[in-house]
């Protein structure tokens, strides 16, 4: 009897992956639940596993293949002897692995017993074999640091940097009145070699590359500056921030600020929390902000909940899990379906000032940027603040020019004065 391995549902908006790569190869043996084989999509990447126990008989997607639901990726064959194999418990096997009484004859084999079950295959994120395929790393000597032993990108980096460190040559210790030689050096190279590589394009970044080039073409997006002074946020976070991790185990950020000053500032300018339906606007009267998150794989943009029903503490915890999640590769559609603005921060990275992309359907992006400290005028004399450029980036075919600066001044009067957050709820 045989089985077929089929692309599963991917949620919402999901129909198209593409083939990352095969765990097992033709003929080896399948046990049910057992990842067999990668597929990436545009969101997320996740494993397929077989059903049944058996031969993997027959390969019909190939690696950087692109499937739909319901394509059969692969046949599994089942035999009496992969299904025993796979039924005969860790524990049965132990109990017919001690020594027996030497006076006690030795049982017939039988299919249970007759060959151990095969090695489980190794359990790591999709980032963290994707890695030690470039690098190629084998799994196996990987020591891992997530749940219940799984390797994660950041486990594969730490042994390459281990391994580097070990085969660096050692520097000969110099003996005392002994003139040491000089090394002569290497001669000039006259080849310029001309180094290229190909990789192929993930789906994820082929994805990010549409999405933006149809945020261009499609919307009159604009944008629009500002300036805040963050000493007030940055002296809350100095007087709270242990008192903060103590009690909620995580730290107390600069994007929960932003995230609380943003829900009031849609609240009172619609137009930014909304979306174009044919030649109908759609306002949203529910907030669901994205973050952006960038990883190896890509930018993601993972999504806050009813935002608006977070406390600081969950909305710091969500934010890093999201971006521990994006890094493993273990976002679900979930995390990322739907969105009604997004918050996004480039000063993370350094990024003193740039113009953020929008992430269609949405009409609203907000860009977070370095804090740097420069001189500015307060009362007629110069001082020294902490300040960020923040800008929005909008659809100018619903929101106006007017709504835009007043939504972005909303948001720097918020963070300038934090303690109104507290007031607006």
């Amino acid at each position: 009897m045989t089985t077929k391995i089929l692309v599963p549902e991917m949620g919402e908006s999901v129909v198209e992956a593409t083939v990352a790569r095969w765990l097992k190869k033709e003929g080896d043996r399948v046990a049910p639940g057992e990842p067999v084989v990668e597929l990436e999509t545009d969101k997320v990447d996740l494993e397929v596993s077989a059903d049944r126990a058996g031969i993997l008989r027959r390969i019909e997607r190939r690696e950087g293949e692109n499937v739909k639901v319901g394509d059969v990726l692969g046949i599994v064959e089942e035999t009496e002897e992969a299904v025993a194999v796979a039924e005969t418990s860790e524990e049965e096997i132990a109990k017919v692995a001690p020594e027996r009484p030497r006076e006690m004859p030795e049982p017939t084999a039988t299919a249970a017993v007759r060959e151990a079950p095969a090695k489980p295959s190794v359990r790591a994120t999709p980032s963290a074999r994707r890695m030690a395929r470039e690098h190629a790393v084998d799994l196996e000597s990987v020591p891992g640091s997530g749940p219940s032993g799984q390797i994660t990108r950041d486990d594969v980096q730490q042994y390459l940097e281990q391994q580097s460190a070990e085969a660096a040559p050692s520097r000969p210790t110099p003996v005392a009145g002994r003139p040491q030689p000089e090394k002569a050096p290497a001669p000039a190279s006259t080849d310029r070699a001309r180094r290229e590589e190909r990789i192929r394009m993930s789906r994820r970044r082929q994805t990010i590359a549409r999405r933006l080039v149809e945020a261009q073409r499609t919307a009159a997006m604009l944008t629009t500056f500002n300036e805040v002074d963050m000493s007030a946020v940055m002296q809350l976070r100095q007087r709270y921030k242990e008192a903060f991790q103590r009690r909620h185990g995580v730290s107390l950020g600069i994007t929960s600020f932003f995230v609380k000053a943003s829900i009031v500032a849609l609240k009172e300018f619609p137009q930014l929390n909304a979306e174009i339906q044919g030649d109908d606007i759609v306002l949203k009267y529910y907030y669901d902000i994205g973050v952006a998150v960038g990883a190896s794989g890509g930018l993601v943009v993972p999504v806050l909940r009813d935002a608006d029903r977070l406390s600081f503490a969950q909305i710091e915890k969500a934010i890093k899990e999201f971006a521990q999640k994006a890094e493993e590769g273990t976002l679900t559609l979930e995390d990322l379906r739907g969105g009604t603005f997004t918050v996004t921060n480039g000063g993370v990275f350094g990024s003193l000032l740039s113009t953020p992309i929008l992430n269609p359907p949405q009409v609203g992006i907000l860009g977070l940027h370095k804090i740097e400290e420069r001189p500015i005028v307060i009362n007629h004399e110069v001082v020294i603040r902490p300040m960020m450029y923040v800008a929005l980036s909008y659809d100018h075919r619903i929101v106006d020019g007017r709504e835009a600066v007043q939504f972005l001044v909303r948001i720097k009067e918020l963070v300038e004065e934090p303690e109104a957050l507290l007031l607006e709820g």
